[in-house]
């Protein structure tokens, strides 16, 4: 994998994993729109570690509070992993293979940002985390099943629906954040557990780490941001880029389809 290719998936990765946009449906377009060959899904998995290693050093206080004092809080964290580890695995291959169609990552940009939209329009906005409770872990959770269709957006769908909830802007990011942490390592647990027969190519396992390490150090300030981001700050700008991005790659998409 050429150099400029780890560095850019490494980049996008860090970027768009923490910011409602889809970060498995863009670093599939990157690499489309740039002529690279598919990256595949073991490569996106290296690159979910590294942004996996930034959320939990970002968030380990309020990780070590939950784990030391706050049982209601965990046990909330783990009804809400439930649905998005079964049916990410139900629907593992299809996501693998069927969903990374330009045209699909397209609409679902488009379709899902428009969703985002309206939560932000009609959530008051009035509750924070600690009002969380059964009903908003299971209405989060199943959204964050989604998330395995690229271009759906992991935390675009778990804000939604925690906007819906009427959580404000950072509970519903706080919420999102936690629940995908434990998502994102069985994800990463279980390839790595399938490729421990298939060892990684010589060449390979110098791009895989400098990714990682790009993708964590990229991450990690981009939740900086958007915590700060959202203290004071819509999500309109996420919603008219998604459409905006949706449109053009769509219409290239179609322009570009083999006749």
């Amino acid at each position: 994998m050429p150099l400029t290719q780890v560095i850019v998936l490494g980049l996008v990765q860090g970027f768009t994993e923490f910011l409602p946009v889809s970060s498995s449906g863009h670093l599939i377009l990157v690499s489309w729109l740039m002529g690279w060959p598919d990256q595949g899904l073991s490569f996106d998995v290296a690159l979910h570690v590294g942004t996996l290693l930034a959320v939990v050093v970002y968030f380990l206080p309020l990780w070590l509070d939950i784990l030391l004092r706050n049982r209601r809080l965990l046990g909330l964290v783990i009804v809400g992993v439930i649905p998005g580890a079964v049916i990410g695995k139900l629907f593992e291959k299809m996501a693998e293979h069927t969903f990374r169609n330009p045209i699909y990552i397209a609409i679902n940009l488009i379709v899902f940002g428009l969703l985002m939209g309206l939560a932000e329009r009609v959530s008051r906005r009035t509750r924070d985390l600690h009002s969380s409770n059964m009903l908003d872990t299971l209405a989060i959770g199943f959204g964050q099943a989604l998330a395995v269709i690229p271009g759906v957006s992991r935390s675009g769908i778990t804000l939604t629906c925690g906007l819906f909830r009427d959580f404000d802007r950072e509970s519903a990011a706080r919420f999102s954040f936690l629940l995908a942490t434990p998502i994102i390592g069985g994800a990463a647990l279980l390839r790595g557990l399938e490729l421990r027969h298939t060892a990684i190519a010589a060449d390979m396992r110098m791009p895989f780490m400098l990714g990682m390490a790009i993708s964590a150090v990229t991450g990690y300030a981009v939740i900086a941001f958007f915590m700060r981001y959202l203290q004071t700050q819509s999500l309109k700008i996420f919603v008219y880029y998604r459409v905006a991005f949706g449109i053009i790659v769509l219409a290239l998409a179609i322009l570009t389809r083999p006749r």
